[in-house]
């Protein structure tokens, strides 16, 4: 993974971001697996909620916004980006399992929640 961002022309700095962040979602996406999401249209769901709270858009809006059609918004975000999207994420993570939640409608109160940590009440992109 490391070698395919290196050959992109990004730097280390941005590259371990970007792969801790990979770690993070991969134990977000298995917390949500094993308490029953599906995971095409649930995980977007729940990506959406953390995203809507943390930067004030869809993912679908946020790929609109930078510009890009099928590409990895991921992969085109910038450190602080990146960063924020981790938090958000391992918030989500953290909030799930703290308060044992396995409905659907609860787990999207913990990905808005987690969202929140990052983005508050105002979107920062």
């Amino acid at each position: 993974m490391k070698e395919i961002y290196k050959a992109k022309g990004y730097s280390d700095e941005w590259i371990e971001k970007r792969v801790r962040g990979i770690a993070v979602r991969q134990e977000l996406t298995k917390e949500w697996r094993n308490r029953g999401v599906e995971e095409d249209r649930g995980f977007a769901i729940l990506t959406n909620e953390i995203s809507k709270a943390a930067f004030g858009k869809t993912v679908d809006e946020y790929k609109e916004f930078k510009g890009l059609k099928k590409e990895n918004l991921r992969d085109h975000m910038d450190d602080m980006e990146i960063i924020l999207t981790m938090l958000g994420e391992a918030t989500t993570t953290r909030l799930t399992r703290d308060r044992d939640s396995w409905e659907f409608i609860r787990l999207s109160k913990d990905a808005q929640d987690g969202g929140e940590v990052v983005g508050g009440d105002q979107a920062k992109y």
